[in-house]
């Protein structure tokens, strides 16, 4: 991606007034030639009726011939196209992608994708209510990263991934349900709770009350539906006013916890979202396959059954699965209410719980790891007193721009200047710079003004933050920095350095895992280090140094990440200072993971100390590759 020529000449034509959508084609499925991320995002544009991208079909190098269409609705009129053709800004990222107009603002994930997909069919059509609640309360449905959001990380990447598993399979004949589904089914078992629901839950204790239970003692059939009936008032295109009268003073005196709870209607509870259409697809591949090869299967599923012929009666799904070739089918849904259990569901609770029960502090920790030899080791600073000269830049480029104080814009300075001070001594012209997690663009717009003939990518998961940067890069009218809205795992892109300010958590261990695989040099500065988990991808401590030379267990690390995060200027001297440890053992702890892969890391603490209670920073070379 070091060329700036963001767009081929034969596109130009096609991106003058539409974005363009960028899927892959050639997936696993027996019944499509579509991987399911594509399918996801064809039967979301179908449900939308959106015509506001130029859809192209991108055709993987495995692929020959003109492959068939019969999955992808006629009315987009999608165009085939060879990967080696793609504009490089969308090559750089996994798909689906989006294209701004304009070429230098990519949109890339399959959360993010649909979300602006949904938000562009709104503004086109501002009457389309059914649209607009797709995106749940306050429109945050599938808006954080997979990392972060359970949510996320099963329609993104958890329940797609297992259902091509299984469709991959040699044989389908007593495979076992797929755990990512049992985890959907688990959670359509459990109690519902949604913002502000007393009202619908007193509701159903009156009808409770009012009524008496049948022989086999199930809720009368007008209590169960309950649920139900609010659910699909939502998606009436009219507003329904519910009646304005109170309810009774027994009913209204009832205290919260003893209402009774809500029943799943939807996948994420009451509502139908974007979950349920993301979804959608993949559980009825799965579905179809079933029932043709393993049909006592479905026994094991009766919620994601009842699910499933739940959301085929909300309006326009027939339709846009009509349109898309998805051939949906009525399965014999069971009354009783079933709910799933995990078979590894009691050892996950005892290893959750052994965590909360773990107990210790940092000082045993430090003295266990000091005894062996381990301490946190700063390295001193190579240019200290280094700074831009802030008052002949552009306005634009000053942190103030991004409505802050005068103290903390003074502090974000400091901060620049020790990423910068690192980046210049790195960079060579050509080089494309990675700012990773850059928020509004404090770092990114410093270092692309700074380094004219370096190509630099804000890469952001926050739509608004990104377009703050945009607007300052625009005011200062830069031409080489390119803007990507999408979790870091869906760059793949080539770059040479990588930057973060106060990446959160786990965040800053996936900047640096980016940069090992991209054989790329970091300078990082680690944050919020209480929010370090174990995630699907990572596992802590990450080295394997520090796991072999003692009985380090992972509790005693997290113990080190929840005391790292205690070095506010206000908390006592020697609090901080044990603190100011933590956070060292933790960054040591994932510089010799870096040092694992040939990398020369150094900790140091950023010039002055006082700019950030998180003043640490990391900066890593590849073997071969040297400070000037």
């Amino acid at each position: 991606m070091g060329d700036t020529e963001l767009l081929s000449t034969k596109h130009m034509a096609g991106v003058q007034d539409l974005d363009c959508l960028y899927l892959d084609v050639c997936g696993h499925s027996k019944e499509s030639i579509l991987p399911l991320h594509s399918s996801i995002v064809l039967f979301v544009l179908s449900y939308c009726e959106s015509k506001s991208f130029r859809v192209f079909l991108v055709l993987s190098q495995a692929s020959d011939g003109q492959p068939s269409k019969r999955h992808v609705p006629e009315a987009l009129k999608a165009l085939q196209i060879q990967r080696e053709d793609l504009p490089p800004l969308v090559r750089s990222c996994r798909r689906p992608a989006v294209l701004e107009a304009g070429g230098v603002f990519c949109r890339a994930g399959l959360a993010v994708v649909l979300r602006h997909i949904l938000q562009r069919a709104c503004e086109v059509g501002p009457g389309h209510r059914d649209l607009q609640t797709l995106l749940g309360f306050k429109k945050t449905c599938l808006k954080a990263c997979a990392e972060v959001s359970q949510w996320t990380r099963l329609c993104e990447l958890s329940i797609p991934s297992a259902v091509e598993d299984f469709l991959k399979q040699s044989s389908l004949v007593d495979s076992p349900v797929p755990d990512a589904l049992l985890d959907l089914e688990q959670k359509l078992g459990e109690p519902v709770k949604v913002h502000n629901d007393d009202k619908v839950r007193r509701q159903k204790l009156q009808l409770q009350r009012n009524s008496s239970p049948d022989a086999q003692g199930a809720a009368p059939a007008h209590v169960a539906e309950l649920e139900l009936m609010t659910a699909m008032s939502t998606l009436l295109t009219e507003e329904v006013h519910p009646p304005a009268t109170r309810g009774p003073s027994d009913i209204r005196k009832v205290k919260t916890t003893e209402l009774p709870m809500l029943e799943h209607v939807f996948a994420e509870g009451l509502y139908f979202t974007l979950t349920d259409l993301v979804l959608f697809p993949c559980v009825h591949n799965y579905l179809c396959v079933l029932k043709d090869y393993d049909a006592d299967r479905l026994q094991e599923i009766p919620l994601l059954l009842r699910w499933y012929h739940r959301v085929q009666e909300v309006p326009g799904v027939r339709r846009a699965a009509g349109v898309c070739g998805i051939n949906l089918f009525s399965p014999q849904v069971q009354s009783c209410c079933h709910q799933a259990v995990l078979p590894d569901k009691k050892e996950r609770e005892n290893a959750a719980s052994a965590l909360d029960n773990f107990i210790g502090g940092p000082r045993p920790t430090m003295s266990k790891l000091k005894d062996s030899g381990i301490e946190p080791v700063f390295c001193p600073h190579p240019c200290p007193s280094w700074s831009l000269d802030w008052d002949s830049l552009p306005a634009a480029v000053n942190p103030t721009e991004g409505k802050m104080s005068k103290i903390r814009a003074a502090r974000k300075r400091q901060q620049l200047n020790n990423l910068v001070a690192m980046v210049t001594r790195l960079a060579h012209a050509g080089d494309t710079v990675v700012d990773f997690c850059s928020g509004g663009g404090h770092v990114g717009i410093v270092l692309a003004h700074t380094l004219p003939q370096c190509q630099v990518v804000l890469i952001e998961n926050k739509e608004e933050s990104l377009s703050r940067a945009r607007s300052r890069c625009a005011e200062l009218g830069l031409r080489n920095v390119v803007f990507i809205q999408a979790n870091l795992d869906y760059f793949t892109g080539p770059f040479q350095i990588g930057v973060a300010l106060h990446a959160c958590g786990v965040a800053t261990d996936m900047v640096l895992e980016h940069c090992l695989q991209a054989n790329a040099a970091f300078v990082v500065s680690p944050c919020c280090y209480g929010f370090i988990q174990n995630t699907v991808k990572f596992s802590f401590p990450r080295s394997l140094l520090r796991r072999a030379s003692l009985h380090f267990c992972p509790q005693e690390h997290m113990i080190l990440c929840r005391f790292a995060d205690q070095t506010a200027p206000q908390l006592p001297p020697d609090r901080r200072l044990i603190g100011k440890q933590c956070m060292g053992l933790v960054d040591l702890d994932r510089a010799w993971a870096a040092e694992a892969h040939r990398y020369s890391v150094k900790v140091m603490t950023m010039e002055p100390e006082s700019c950030s209670p998180k003043n640490n920073m990391l900066v890593g070379l590849p073997a071969g590759c040297t400070l000037a």
